[in-house]
């Protein structure tokens, strides 16, 4: 996903909104792929060259086009046969209906890359069930249908096998109410698969992650889930304790936001999309300018050697006050601004709570 693509999309966003024999709109990815994610490459190398204005357009754009997929009049139906990661769970999730099958692998890998999850993550994860949310965002955990399914973040689940008559089925539409007639055929497609045998949302690991995520810095988590391992060794412990000590230690604590008394992913849950999306962005335009999201994506998109140098290299050397730059309001006089979202009307209000100034 880049600029080209995200302007692209937003484009026909908006005509279809207005043109009223659109009735419902489908989302699919084309080969193995929903969505991968942002192409990171064109934004690092604008700020390498000092070019950041350019690199803060496409998360601008995207942002944007985050927005009126959430606060969008229309149906909007998105079918995640295969991977669904980054970027591309922000062009999907914020809709109305998501469709995962048994091909469909979700991540919000971004602490990896010395970022966060972005996107309006801290909206839709702060809304998982428990603190599988914190354990999604911080760990980069990858998730297969069957646990999008169960925990909310797919609205249904369809074997690919069947997803060529389904959308037949859906461009019948006619019907003076789109979201009832999706609603039913969708319904009459849906399946309940099981969880696999190790799965992240198994009952046993769902109550060692509220136990270990409910924490309140990312160090207490890290001890808790050390503490776990000892009690009883687990692999699923052992691979979320790897994934934790490999991530940027500043992206871990911007991601929870263990400075504050309230934290990162937690806060969205009392915010609404646009809130979360303009607070997103004023993390962002402080990460670009970070030595770790440069240093994050060199080595796992462009090197790809997997050994960033993290700066700071340890969690106890990032302070307090590190972490709450990232969340303070944009000085106008140096050239940042605050993201602008459109206005939009007539918008329920489960989808999208008044933007106050943060």
């Amino acid at each position: 996903m880049n600029l080209l693509y995200v302007t692209r999309l937003l484009q026909l966003f908006l005509s279809y909104e207005e043109d009223p024999n659109v009735k419902l709109f489908i989302l699919k990815g084309q080969g193995k792929a929903f969505c991968a994610g942002g192409d990171v490459r064109p934004v690092i190398c604008d700020i390498v060259q000092g070019k950041w204005r350019l690199g803060i357009n496409f998360f601008s754009n995207q942002y944007t086009l985050n927005y009126f997929m959430a606060t969008y009049s229309k149906v909007q139906i998105s079918i995640l046969d295969g991977i669904v990661m980054g970027g591309g769970a922000g062009a999907s999730l914020h809709g109305r209906f998501r469709i995962a099958t048994e091909k469909t692998v979700f991540a919000m890998p971004e602490t990896e890359l010395g970022h966060f999850p972005d996107v309006g993550a801290s909206y839709f994860l702060s809304r998982l069930p428990g603190f599988f949310g914190e354990y999604v965002g911080l760990t980069g955990a990858r998730l297969d249908g069957a646990e999008m399914l169960a925990c909310g973040l797919a609205t249904h689940f369809v074997p690919s096998t069947r997803l060529a008559a389904l959308e037949d089925d859906l461009c019948r539409v006619s019907s003076s109410d789109p979201v009832t007639f999706a609603s039913t055929i969708l319904n009459a497609y849906n399946q309940h698969p099981h969880l696999k045998q190790h799965s992240a949302y198994r009952m046993q690991v769902l109550d060692v992650t509220d136990r270990c995520f409910s924490r309140r810095t990312v160090e207490e988590i890290i001890s808790t889930l050390e503490r776990e391992a000892i009690q009883e060794p687990d692999e699923w412990i052992s691979a979320t304790i790897r994934a934790l000590k490999k991530a940027s230690p500043a992206s871990l604590k911007i991601s929870l936001r263990s400075a504050s008394s309230s934290k990162f992913i937690r806060e969205g849950r009392l915010q609404g999309v646009g809130q979360c999306l303009i607070r997103e962005y004023r993390m962002v335009m402080k990460g670009e300018i970070s030595k770790d999201f440069v240093e994050g994506c060199r080595a796992v998109v462009i090197d790809k050697d997997r050994k960033p140098k993290w700066e700071p290299q340890r969690l106890e050397q990032v302070t307090d006050n590190m972490v709450d730059q990232y969340f303070k309001r944009m000085d106008e006089e140096e050239g940042w601004e605050d993201l602008k979202l459109p206005p939009r009307i007539n918008l329920p209000s489960s989808v999208i709570s008044v933007i106050a100034k943060l």
